[in-house]
């Protein structure tokens, strides 16, 4: 009976953690348990104290640990907030690592997240993300890897959560990590709506025609590819020979200027010597 109470006691114990609390409140889906360790290493909190109030005590909460000092009681709420500032930035980079991907990575493909709701996108899982590293900016952001855009999410009960609790180099590094996301896009259809009027499509031009047709336009042959490659490479390769060529222009420019003004002193001082020979001439004659 003993050992029964102590396991019921341990599972009690990782239940009620404040960290499994927190990520089980209603709106908190996004978010994946960060592991203690993790936030008990001083380096992962580089800079946080500078941005988070109370930042000891809302560590001692997060960590379920007794603070050394008494909270008084007009500052509980303080500190409960600033510990939810807190987990959400420490969360933050906590999915920039390995653990924290895997974590996101089961949400993923659970479609917890949502799917994109552009027609085209074929019900594309959705990343969140944020547009701003700073907390206190902008709510939360869902990244289609699809269509390259953002929408909001579809319910009201996301839009308290802070993007910088996601930050912006989530998405990209997640889609490192696991390259069959841009597989998945590959194999769905890259085509773009195009509104008609009476069977024929609209000019480009128009006031009604597609907009941002070209963020969504790919290279699919293998021509196209090699040729979006040569671009890329041969643009780079211009302005390399620009910046040269400025380097150039200014160093003929530079050396312009010194023989114009070497060619100033020698006329100043054959300038001197003629005034000083009319001077001893003036000078003979009386």
């Amino acid at each position: 009976m003993s050992s029964f109470n102590e396991v019921e006691s341990d599972s009690s114990e990782d239940v009620d953690s404040w960290i499994s609390l927190f990520c089980s409140m209603f709106g908190h889906d996004y978010f994946v348990e960060v592991a203690p360790e993790f936030i008990e290493d001083d380096f992962n909190l580089t800079g946080l104290s500078l941005i988070v109030p109370f930042f000891r005590d809302a560590l001692d909460v997060i960590l379920d640990l007794e603070p050394e000092i008494p909270i008084k009681p007009a500052n509980v709420p303080l500190v409960e907030h600033a510990a939810e500032l807190l987990y959400g930035l420490i969360h933050a980079r906590y999915i920039l690592t390995k653990p924290g991907l895997r974590a996101m990575a089961e949400k993923y493909e659970d479609n917890c997240f949502g799917s994109c709701p552009r027609y085209y996108c074929q019900g594309m899982h959705l990343l969140p993300i944020g547009r701003y590293d700073q907390p206190g900016i902008e709510t939360v952001r869902l990244y289609c890897p699809n269509c390259n855009d953002i929408y909001l999410p579809s319910s009201s009960r996301y839009l308290n959560i802070d993007g910088a609790f996601f930050g912006t180099s989530f998405a990209g590094m997640f889609m490192k990590l696991f390259p069959e996301i841009q597989r998945q896009c590959y194999e769905r259809t890259k085509k773009q709506f195009e509104l008609k009027l009476f069977g024929f499509k609209l000019n480009e031009r128009a006031p009604g025609g597609p907009r941002m047709k070209w963020l969504r336009q790919y290279p699919q042959a293998k021509e196209e590819i090699e040729e979006y490659k040569k671009c890329e490479f041969s643009i780079v390769g211009t302005n390399e020979k620009i910046v040269e060529a400025g380097g150039q222009e200014e160093g003929e420019e530079e050396e312009e200027e010194e023989e114009e003004e070497a060619r100033m002193d020698e006329d100043s001082h054959e300038e001197a010597k003629a005034s000083a020979g009319e001077s001893m001439m003036s000078i003979a004659k009386d």
